[in-house]
């Protein structure tokens, strides 16, 4: 069965439940995923479910503001919070920063290549 079978031109961002640009389903799984990606309240935009790449679009910068938020409290967060926690706590949430922008940095890759995929597919049924 084709959909069982890795695309090997896909790059190792390519979410898994996204099936291939250029098969029948891949703008449905594309978005499925992308509403996965975003606020529950996104869904409740038709344009965006019409025209997945206005929500690709959106899903990249809602991510990519997600991983700013978690380099910025990264940044912060020791001198604002050294009062109000002890050191241990602190480190906590240090490691909590530094694997929420990790989390952040892949999903945005992986919004990135099906944004990009959208587009393509886009440029390719335009008149």
């Amino acid at each position: 069965m084709l959909g069982c079978m890795p695309d090997p031109s896909l790059t190792p961002d390519w979410p898994a439940s996204v099936h291939p640009p250029g098969s029948d389903s891949f703008e449905q799984t594309a978005l499925e995923w992308l509403f996965d990606h975003v606020p529950a309240d996104y869904r409740l935009h038709g344009v965006l479910r019409r025209h997945p790449v206005a929500l690709s679009r959106l899903a990249r910068q809602y991510a990519s503001a997600a991983l700013e938020a978690a380099r910025e409290g990264y940044r912060t967060a020791r001198v604002d919070l050294r009062d109000h926690l002890p050191p241990h706590a602190l480190d906590q949430v240090m490691n909590a920063y530094l694997e929420e922008g990790r989390r952040a940095a892949g999903s945005l890759r992986s919004i990135e290549a099906v944004d990009g995929a959208l587009r393509t597919a886009g440029n390719e049924t335009a008149p």
